[in-house]
């Protein structure tokens, strides 16, 4: 029953996250909204990132052979149309760096052999030895088990190309729309810098020593699934072994983009979504290990993977939106208990709670709620009860009450009895204290 309640609880939830954005869309179709805005928008420094984005995509668009001119026109085409129509355009024009980024990791296969440099085969696991003592990735590769497969193959292999646009999801459904442009800005240019890095600086991955060992690479050469290879043969699939065979970054080892991904994953979650920090680290720290596990990327390639995004998240989140308060601040439109979290005054100003640190009996600053004490005896209407039994008033309490007569709030003091008391005698049982006490002698 309790888990019953649960599943339709957090169903409730999404769906008045999910109204609630559709609420703060804008529907219109009319390009013209989208030219107004551009005519009324005032051009910063940071624009220029666009300059820089339409020059690289220009490039990309014109080596590409595959699909040839004049197919290959349909994607600019589309793009543009997107990008005008207001619905889609408040979708993909924030999206613009992750576009740029996969448009650069496809295109680099056309980039001429004769420009590329040369493949390094023997750099990175030389430095691992030096800087770690040992070959890292090497040592965790040498015991295989089809449990540690599967579970290093759902974060390698699943995850990596799923979560992304699950925390996109949450973004939009429990935040603000900006953190959301965020998330598609950072992650975006920090892979785009990644595959750049890859292009400028080729090295060969651990299953390349593996399957060649240390001769020469050259780009003609098909890229290996690794320990994916093993997924393949238990699901019965080659589903990964043409993925990576046609891969177009076959020596793209360093920096590693799985490790780079999750980690920008966990920072971005566990800033905005602190509730869920403890299991988006632990799915990090999965990742890294199976990067090595499955022969993909040596331990140096892990490093500044994670290194690289923890550089770019601090570097692009700004400065309003570095406090706990404001990264978990609802849609104006979303109520706090839809989001299912609703944060104590102490995580507001991240303060430690002193009712966690210690019991009530060490005497901790406790909220109202927690005097909130509850009683079994009856309610009864104290408004004008007589303080003094056998007066008037007393007699007629009790027989009201026996005759089953309405009962008041329970265990609250009337300030009425206190704003009339001068119309009340010594009758009713009232006898208000004037003047000052003077010392009683027995």
């Amino acid at each position: 029953m309790t888990v019953t309640k649960n599943r339709n609880g957090v169903f409730t939830t999404l769906g008045q996250a999910f109204m609630a954005g559709v609420a703060r869309m804008d529907r219109s179709l009319s390009p013209a909204v989208t030219l107004n805005k551009l005519k009324a928008h005032k051009y910063v420094l940071s624009d220029l990132q666009y300059v820089g984005v339409a020059l690289l995509s220009s490039y990309w668009f014109i080596i590409m052979e595959s699909p040839p001119f004049p197919f290959k026109l349909f994607i600019p085409i589309l793009w543009i149309v997107l990008l005008i129509v207001p619905v889609t355009s408040q979708f993909f024009f924030p999206a613009t760096p992750i576009f740029i980024y996969l448009l650069s990791f496809y295109s680099s296969r056309f980039v001429s052999a004769e420009v590329r440099p040369v493949v390094s085969v023997s750099l990175l696991p030389t430095l691992e030895s030096v800087l770690y003592g040992a070959n890292i990735s090497d040592i965790l590769t040498r015991f295989t088990h089809p449990i540690l497969d599967v579970i290093a193959w759902i974060p390698y292999g699943v995850g990596h190309f799923t979560i992304p646009f699950v925390v996109g999801a949450f973004v939009w459904l429990f935040r603000d729309v900006r953190i959301l442009k965020l998330w598609a800005s950072v992650f975006g240019y920090m892979n785009l810098t990644g595959v750049l890095i890859q292009i400028l600086f080729p090295c060969a991955p651990p299953w390349y020593e593996v399957i060649y060992g240390l001769t020469p690479a050259n780009y003609g050469m098909k890229g290996s699934p690794g320990g994916l290879a093993r997924i393949d043969a238990l699901l019965h699939t080659s589903m990964y072994s043409a993925a990576f065979g046609n891969s177009p970054m076959v020596f793209g080892a360093f920096p590693s983009l799985h490790a780079g991904s999750a980690t920008m994953e966990a920072l971005f979650i566990a800033h905005f979504f602190p509730q869920m920090s403890k299991f988006v680290w632990v799915y990090a720290g999965i990742l890294y290990w199976a990067t090595m596990y499955l022969t993909h990327h040596y331990l140096i390639d892990v490093v500044c993977g994670a290194c690289m995004s923890t550089m770019f998240f601090y570097l692009w989140l700004p400065d309003d939106l570095k406090s706990t308060a404001a990264a978990t601040t609802p849609p104006p439109n979303l109520s706090s208990f839809a989001t299912g979290y609703q944060r104590s005054k102490y995580e507001v100003y991240d303060l430690e709670d002193p009712r966690r640190a210690a019991p009530p009996s060490a005497g901790a600053m406790l909220d109202a709620a927690d005097f909130d004490v509850e009683s079994d005896d009856e309610e009864v209407d104290i408004t004008y009860r007589s303080p003094v039994p056998g007066t008037s008033s007393f007699l007629q309490q009790q027989q009201q009450q026996k005759a089953g007569g309405p009962k008041g709030h329970r265990h609250t003091a009337s300030i009425a009895s206190l704003i009339r008391g001068d119309e009340r005698g010594p009758e009713d049982g009232w006898s208000p204290v004037r003047g000052s006490f003077k010392e009683s002698r027995v």
